[in-house]
């Protein structure tokens, strides 16, 4: 496995790895209610979880050489939220991709931006044979992104108690 050369440059987002002092402005994604009506178990974070999600983090792309990275406006240099993959349970070989976006910065495209670089780095970095999203169906915002980086609906999934459909890319 290659290393990822940061930051990842889109034409409007840079990604890279995170840094505690993006804690602050990450708390003010994870704490509005909106943006995390879809994420995990649709608890917002707050200052001491969201400290510690960006550790692990770090940890992860220490370890694995990949985690969930900084989503940044290149034009304004504001961190805006996340996007990533992470490992799935053993023996799957694919990575699943996640992203988290401040809600003033939905309807640009920059989701799918963001995405499809994820998408790009499994793939043409990691080697991965597969990329998975799992997003439940009343997100149909984030179903949109996930059909436009290419995936296709393959199933569903319970997680966190709620049901979720299975999207997948393979190279």
């Amino acid at each position: 496995m290659a290393a990822i050369a940061f930051p990842l440059l889109t034409s409007r987002l840079a990604l890279r790895p995170f840094v505690l002092e993006d804690a602050p402005a990450m708390r003010a994604v994870y704490e509005d209610e909106a943006v995390m009506r879809y994420v995990g178990t649709g608890r917002f974070r707050d200052a001491t979880m969201t400290a510690a999600l960006l550790r692990e983090y770090a940890e992860q792309q220490a370890k694995r050489g990949f985690a969930f990275w900084a989503v940044v406006e290149q034009a304004s240099g504001r961190l805006i939220g996340d996007a990533g993959l992470t490992g799935l349970p053993a023996p799957e070989p694919a990575l699943e991709l996640g992203y988290t976006l401040r809600r003033d910065c939905w309807g640009r495209g920059l989701a799918t931006e963001a995405a499809r670089a994820c998408v790009r780095v499994g793939f043409e970095v990691l080697g991965v044979p597969a990329v998975v999203a799992l997003v439940e169906p009343a997100n149909v915002a984030s179903v949109r992104v996930v059909e436009k980086v290419g995936m296709e609906r393959t199933g569903e999934q319970m997680m966190h108690g709620r049901k979720h459909h299975v999207f997948r890319l393979d190279r």
